[in-house]
């Protein structure tokens, strides 16, 4: 069989699923994994996919790849364009995109497995091909293992991985040490004193209570941790009220912190509880606030070693000028938990999927930042070609440096 790359990746394009609820996508995989010939096992934390092909003696490499999309509504205009909806975690209905890429991760695993099954008379050992629920909820690494991920399958020597990212099609590159930040999400509750509009006097006010708090927030960053350290707090959702004229009884806030030391998150973590501690005593509050601590996952490390001789190999085989180091990556990223859990070194890559002359159009003019859609975004669209042909050629070449020669 020969897959047809750009075809597999249109369709999952157009038809994206959130986190554990990729049926589709996870059933379009374990077809091709069994047409390839590997042993195939489904179902693993609802969704996740993996298939297995043992080559023999030597090392045993895991390669990943995240299937889920967002609830985002796509602005691209391509004609491939999702039109799809799903049911978000709270049950509401949502329109669903693969805005972070993880289509372009699914496809350039199946390809870069059947490469390697193509050239299995080359290498030896066992390769594991993993296909991943729920990245973007930041659970999906830690719920397959939870589902005994590691009972069904060979345990990996190393893990390796790649994420698009709007940098230049044709080009990979990855950090040692700290690559992608750790995350926390905190739900925060305000308890006011709900109350008719026209008279305040009766009522603690939470939209005031939480529009304080709000600003307060940004004070955290610049002014209780030191320049030479990083971190990021963003108010990502801010929910009161039902009606124009009446002061709701309470507030909602959904606070993500981004960090790449423990200490440092900590710090953050505690000046958020105390500001809004402190904001709902000054307003009067009579209920104390609640600081629920949700999703987390801490920072992505790539072992220093074990990357140095992957960057090796992808600059011998695509050249010095297509290898880079993109630094840190404030993103986060729950495939570092694999490799724990393994006990194993990771290293995790960026793919660019960027139109490279538009890239550089935009560099030269300093609109980066609003000319090239980044991950998240609804004009997220990653350049097919050559995109998909170096994330499979970077797979490939990671997986054959530390697989086995052939015997």
């Amino acid at each position: 069989m020969s897959i047809d790359l750009e075809s597999v990746y249109i369709d999952l394009h157009r038809n994206p699923e959130l986190s554990f609820a990729e049926h589709r996508t996870a059933g379009i995989v374990a077809d091709q994994l069994n047409a390839l010939g590997l042993a195939v096992t489904t179902g693993i934390a609802t969704t996740g996919v993996v298939g297995v092909l043992q080559n023999g003696e030597g090392p045993t490499v895991l390669l990943r790849a995240d299937m889920d999309g967002l609830p985002v509504a796509e602005a691209t205009g391509l004609d491939y364009a999702s039109t799809a909806r799903g049911t978000d975690i709270e049950g509401n209905d949502v329109p669903v995109m693969h805005a972070c890429g993880h289509d372009v991760h699914v496809t350039c695993l199946l390809g870069a497995v059947e490469q390697l099954v193509n050239e299995r008379g080359q290498w030896s050992g066992t390769l594991v091909a993993l296909f991943q629920p729920a990245e973007e909820q930041g659970a999906g690494a830690r719920t397959m293992i939870a589902d005994g991920l590691y009972d069904r399958i060979p345990k990996p020597d190393i893990v390796l991985g790649q994420h698009v990212a709007p940098a230049p099609a044709g080009v990979v590159g990855a950090h040692a040490g700290p690559a992608f930040a750790a995350t926390d999400d905190l739900d925060i509750t305000l308890h006011g004193r709900g109350g008719h509009g026209s008279r305040p006097e009766t009522t603690i006010d939470p939209v005031v209570m939480a529009a304080a708090t709000v600003m307060r927030l940004q004070t955290v960053v610049s002014r209780e941790i030191a320049g030479s350290d990083t971190a990021v707090v963003t108010v990502g959702t801010m929910h009161a009220g039902t009606k124009i004229n009446i002061i709701p009884p309470e507030a909602k806030l959904g606070v993500n912190i981004r960090s790449y030391d423990a200490a440092v998150r900590d710090r953050v973590v505690a000046a958020i509880r105390r500001i809004v501690a402190g904001e709902a005593q000054a307003s009067g509050a009579t209920v104390p606030p609640e600081v629920v601590e949700s999703e987390s996952f801490p920072a992505l490390y790539n072992d220093p070693d074990a990357t140095a001789r992957t960057m090796g190999a992808f600059r011998a085989a695509l050249g010095e000028q297509r290898v880079v180091d993109p630094g840190a990556v404030t993103g986060s990223e729950d495939v570092g938990e694999l490799a724990s859990a393994a006990g194993v070194p990771i290293v995790y890559w960026l793919l660019g999927g960027e139109d490279p002359q538009r890239f550089a159009a935009a560099m030269a003019k300093g609109t980066f930042e609003t000319d090239i859609p980044s991950n998240h975004s609804p004009f997220f669209a990653p350049l097919i070609h050559p995109t998909l042909e170096t994330g499979v050629q970077a797979l490939v070449v990671a997986a054959r440096e530390w697989l086995g020669a052939a015997r």
